[in-house]
Protein backbone atom coordinates (compact mmCIF):
# COMPACT_ATOMS: atom_id res chain seq x y z
CA UNK A 1 0.00 0.00 0.00
CA UNK A 2 0.97 3.66 -0.90
CA UNK A 3 1.73 5.86 1.72
CA UNK A 4 -0.97 8.46 -0.03
CA UNK A 5 -3.56 5.07 0.33
CA UNK A 6 -1.89 4.24 3.89
CA UNK A 7 -2.77 8.23 5.06
CA UNK A 8 -6.68 7.48 3.38
CA UNK A 9 -6.83 4.66 5.51
CA UNK A 10 -5.74 6.40 8.59
CA UNK A 11 -7.70 9.20 8.51
CA UNK A 12 -10.79 6.77 7.25
CA UNK A 13 -10.09 4.64 11.09
CA UNK A 14 -9.88 8.07 13.08
CA UNK A 15 -13.16 9.57 11.58
CA UNK A 16 -14.59 5.96 12.37
CA UNK A 17 -13.29 6.51 16.10
CA UNK A 18 -14.98 10.15 16.04
CA UNK A 19 -18.30 9.25 15.18
CA UNK A 20 -18.26 6.50 17.00
CA UNK A 21 -17.59 8.70 19.89
CA UNK A 22 -19.95 11.45 19.26
CA UNK A 23 -18.23 13.78 16.99
CA UNK A 24 -19.50 14.65 13.52
CA UNK A 25 -17.19 15.11 10.92
CA UNK A 26 -17.38 18.90 9.39
CA UNK A 27 -14.74 18.24 7.26
CA UNK A 28 -11.60 16.05 5.76
CA UNK A 29 -8.60 17.35 4.32
CA UNK A 30 -8.79 20.87 4.78
CA UNK A 31 -6.07 22.72 2.74
CA UNK A 32 -5.21 26.47 2.11
CA UNK A 33 -1.88 28.06 1.47
CA UNK A 34 -0.87 27.53 4.83
CA UNK A 35 -0.97 23.66 5.39
CA UNK A 36 -3.42 21.13 6.12
CA UNK A 37 -5.80 19.61 8.23
CA UNK A 38 -6.55 16.02 8.12
CA UNK A 39 -9.80 15.90 9.63
CA UNK A 40 -12.05 19.22 11.23
CA UNK A 41 -15.13 17.11 13.65
CA UNK A 42 -17.75 18.93 16.18
CA UNK A 43 -18.89 17.38 19.56
CA UNK A 44 -20.74 19.80 21.77
CA UNK A 45 -19.29 23.22 22.53
CA UNK A 46 -16.10 22.76 20.52
CA UNK A 47 -14.43 22.86 17.08
CA UNK A 48 -12.15 19.93 17.04
CA UNK A 49 -8.69 20.06 14.95
CA UNK A 50 -7.43 17.08 14.26
CA UNK A 51 -3.90 15.77 13.06
CA UNK A 52 -3.84 12.11 12.35
CA UNK A 53 -0.07 10.29 12.36
CA UNK A 54 -0.35 6.68 11.54
CA UNK A 55 2.57 4.61 12.10
CA UNK A 56 3.36 0.72 12.30
CA UNK A 57 4.94 0.95 16.14
CA UNK A 58 5.99 2.84 18.96
CA UNK A 59 9.50 1.18 19.03
CA UNK A 60 11.40 4.24 17.62
CA UNK A 61 9.01 7.31 18.89
CA UNK A 62 5.50 7.97 19.78
CA UNK A 63 3.00 9.06 16.52
CA UNK A 64 2.26 12.36 18.47
CA UNK A 65 6.41 13.43 18.78
CA UNK A 66 6.16 13.63 14.72
CA UNK A 67 3.51 16.71 15.32
CA UNK A 68 6.79 18.86 15.79
CA UNK A 69 6.01 23.17 16.78
CA UNK A 70 6.61 24.02 13.28
CA UNK A 71 3.43 21.26 12.41
CA UNK A 72 1.65 22.76 15.20
CA UNK A 73 2.13 26.47 14.16
CA UNK A 74 1.13 25.20 10.34
CA UNK A 75 -2.03 23.64 11.87
CA UNK A 76 -2.84 26.86 14.10
CA UNK A 77 -2.60 29.22 10.99
CA UNK A 78 -4.85 27.52 8.62
CA UNK A 79 -7.13 26.15 11.82
CA UNK A 80 -7.49 30.48 12.52
CA UNK A 81 -7.97 30.55 8.25
CA UNK A 82 -10.58 27.83 8.48
CA UNK A 83 -12.35 29.62 11.25
CA UNK A 84 -12.44 32.83 9.32
CA UNK A 85 -13.96 31.29 6.37
CA UNK A 86 -16.98 29.20 8.89
CA UNK A 87 -18.26 31.49 11.64
CA UNK A 88 -18.32 30.09 14.62
CA UNK A 89 -19.38 30.53 18.37
CA UNK A 90 -17.85 26.70 19.00
CA UNK A 91 -14.01 26.66 21.32
CA UNK A 92 -11.35 25.12 19.16
CA UNK A 93 -9.35 22.41 20.16
CA UNK A 94 -6.65 20.74 19.16
CA UNK A 95 -6.25 16.95 19.18
CA UNK A 96 -3.70 14.51 17.94
CA UNK A 97 -4.86 10.81 16.99
CA UNK A 98 -2.00 8.09 16.81
CA UNK A 99 -3.17 5.53 14.91
CA UNK A 100 -0.84 1.82 14.93
CA UNK A 101 -1.13 -0.21 12.24
CA UNK A 102 1.79 -3.18 12.78
CA UNK A 103 0.32 -5.22 9.94
CA UNK A 104 -0.77 -1.75 7.72
CA UNK A 105 -4.46 -1.55 6.53
CA UNK A 106 -4.92 -6.08 6.78
CA UNK A 107 -4.69 -5.90 10.41
CA UNK A 108 -6.21 -4.74 13.74
CA UNK A 109 -5.04 -1.11 14.58
CA UNK A 110 -4.58 0.79 18.04
CA UNK A 111 -6.11 4.13 18.17
CA UNK A 112 -4.77 6.56 20.89
CA UNK A 113 -6.59 10.21 21.20
CA UNK A 114 -5.22 12.96 22.80
CA UNK A 115 -7.70 15.73 23.39
CA UNK A 116 -6.37 19.25 23.50
CA UNK A 117 -2.77 18.19 22.67
CA UNK A 118 -0.73 21.79 21.51
CA UNK A 119 -1.52 22.99 25.78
Amino acid sequence: METRELGRFGEEQAAKYLRRRGYRIVETNFACRAGEIDLIARKGSYIVFVEVKLRKSADFAAAREFVTAAKQRRILTTASLWLAAHESELQPRFDVIEIYAPQGAAGRVEINHIEDAFS
